[in-house]
């Protein structure tokens, strides 16, 4: 197989805002001659392995981070029903102390503090983890519960950003380094979405620091992964690519890496669908999955579809996948109006140029066996206002590349998808 090239862009001439800790409020600042101004932070990850079997690849990283106090947070399936995770614990020997498993969906509050207290008990000095987007984000948590002695879920107030100044958190000691099973790139982001069960909301905690040291892409492990899961978080992957594609504070760095990440997304699930055995896909997978991120970590605003998905998620137990699937094409023929030199974009990336970009994800999404409509998904319109209504108060929805005044025009958005 041959390996991609992905090499760091440099800054072009047409700067911009980026950032890889996204303030939902920023915006970018034009200079009195028009021309955009920013900067591109890069962030704290080391390295990124891809190909490697992953027990190989974490003794490796152990062994380069000085590691004598590795605490697994990993998938309890994975964990119960294969033997995946005792081959890794083998594979560290004595170094891991300890194993977590009983995360469920969306991060919840109460199993971050779980998963706080038994890594905390351990006394360890990294955290490792593999498995899917909801153990990404609940290790995130953590480095910042053991950092800053969270021990109850109520104490995660202080450690969430929310509208106002970013809250003074202690920096994580104890990092971490994700191997991943599902693809929708979590462990590309120095961002974790974790669930207020008592509020349902999906609340956003921010720091540098919270970016995994070392990202390990073995496309083995995705055999062990659902076939729906595995598609429908490669959409969230897409859904990255195109929300990045098509805001309105797009960038050329953030542009490069979507395009090509949409691009081998776009010939990649298919094949993985058609031969769950193709491991080249998976990878091809994994790597897009991995390039989708390029405009969120370098200050991209991702859009509606991403908005109304943290209220589908948090609220109504909607997996992050279907919240992509369901929303994406609906957001894109909503916006049309207001950006389709940007959607055609999207079109020639995934193999249809002049084509409406909302018919070929429409296309695209079906054809991988994935739902298509709220009603799908259980949603019915009875709750179409309350959601309206919460996704305005996400980061994402107010950043929409066609302006959302209120809830009126989200619910158009629902209306489409119902």
């Amino acid at each position: 197989m041959t390996k991609p090239d992905i090499a760091s862009s440099g800054m072009t001439s047409r700067n911009f805002s980026a950032n890889l800790s996204v303030n939902p409020a920023a915006k970018p600042v034009d200079t009195e001659d028009g021309v955009q101004t920013g900067r591109v932070i890069f962030g704290a990850m080391d390295e990124v392995v891809f190909g490697r079997p992953a027990s190989e690849a974490i003794v490796e990283q152990l062994d380069r981070l000085g590691a004598k106090r590795a605490f697994l947070m990993v998938s309890g399936t994975l964990n119960r029903q294969t033997d995946v995770i005792e081959n890794i614990r083998r594979a560290m020997g004595p170094r891991c102390v300890g194993t977590f498993d009983a995360m469920p969906p969306h991060t919840p509050r109460a199993a971050v503090i779980a998963a706080s207290e038994q890594a905390r008990a351990t006394d360890a000095d990294l955290i490792v983890t593999v498995g899917g987007g909801s153990i990404t984000d609940g290790a995130k948590a953590v480095q910042l519960c053991l950092a800053n002695n969270a021990r109850r879920p109520e104490d995660i107030d202080r450690l969430r950003s929310g509208a106002g100044p970013a809250p003074q958190l202690a920096p994580p000691v104890v990092r971490q380094i994700s191997v991943p099973t599902t693809i929708a790139g979590g462990e590309f982001t120095s961002i974790a979405g974790v669930t207020n069960e008592k509020t349902r909301v999906k609340e956003a905690l921010r720091h540098p620091l919270l970016i995994p040291r070392a990202t390990i892409l073995d496309p083995r492990l995705g055999a062990h992964t659902p076939e729906w899961l595995w598609l429908s978080t490669g959409i969230r992957a897409v859904d990255h690519c195109v929300e990045g594609i098509c805001s309105r504070e797009a960038h050329p760095y953030g542009d490069a890496h979507a395009l090509k990440g949409l691009s081998m997304l776009a010939q990649a699930l298919p094949r993985v669908k058609a031969d769950a055995a193709d491991l080249d896909a998976r990878l091809d997978c994994q790597i897009g999955t991995w390039l989708s991120t390029g405009p969120l970590a370098s200050g991209v605003p991702m859009g509606a579809s991403h908005g109304i998905g943290y209220v589908l998620g948090a609220e109504f137990g909607v997996p992050h996948g279907h919240t992509s699937c369901v929303m994406l094409p609906s957001v894109m023929r909503w916006n049309k109006s207001a950006n389709a030199e940007r959607q055609a974009l999207v079109s020639a990336a995934m193999g249809h140029p002049g084509e409406d970009a909302g018919d070929v994800l429409d296309r695209f999404i079906r054809g991988l066996g994935m739902p298509r409509s709220l009603r799908e998904v259980k949603v019915g319109a009875e709750h179409f206002d309350r959601i309206a209504q919460a996704a305005m108060a996400t980061p994402w929805v107010p950043r929409n590349p066609r302006p959302i005044e209120g809830p009126a025009q989200v619910r158009e958005i629902l209306d489409m998808t119902a």
